[in-house]
């Protein structure tokens, strides 16, 4: 909801009045006041917008994925590097349904800028795999598939991988 910057302000602001706090000998108040703090600085490195939208994808609604990624106007001013990664991330994750080139488009911008998680960059170079499978380009489909294979180290995404390779052998 609030600009990346106006985050960071408002948590040196919670903390100078924390410090204020501790200075008055209300050590309870500065306390609570540096958990606010917190919260702040947890939503600079989390987008609230983008947590609302993994909370949607969790339950299967699309459409509501899509409603609260369109909330967030300009991604690049808006978000860290890795959101506007994860940001992309989802949006190829709702276009692989629709449009394989605009959603190898998103999941090939989300490599590019980064993802947190070892099982997010798998599942996006299968979900590149698949793409790449389906528009007859086997080589750079085996590649990708070999890397998700490596990245999925608690063997999360291992059905699907055989699944593809056994599909990839029929082409």
């Amino acid at each position: 909801m609030f600009n990346k910057n106006i985050k960071l302000v408002l948590a040196a602001l919670v903390i100078a009045y924390a410090v204020y706090q501790f200075i008055e000998g209300n050590i309870g108040n500065g306390i609570a006041l540096l958990l606010l703090s917190s919260m702040f600085i947890f939503l600079y490195f989390r987008n609230e917008i983008i947590l609302m939208s993994f909370l949607k994808m969790r339950k299967q609604d699309l459409e509501g994925t899509e409603k609260w990624l369109s909330k967030i106007k300009n991604p690049e001013a808006a978000l860290v590097t890795k959101q506007q990664g994860y940001y992309n991330y989802l949006h190829g994750i709702i276009y692989s349904q629709r449009n394989l080139t605009q959603a190898e488009k998103y999941f090939k911008k989300a490599l590019k800028l980064g993802l947190n998680m070892d099982y997010d960059v798998a599942m996006a170079k299968l979900s590149l795999a698949g793409i790449a499978m389906q528009k007859r380009r086997k080589r750079e489909a085996t590649t990708l598939l070999q890397e998700a294979k490596r990245l999925d180290k608690n063997n999360m995404l291992t059905e699907q991988i055989k699944m593809m390779q056994q599909q990839m052998k029929k082409i």
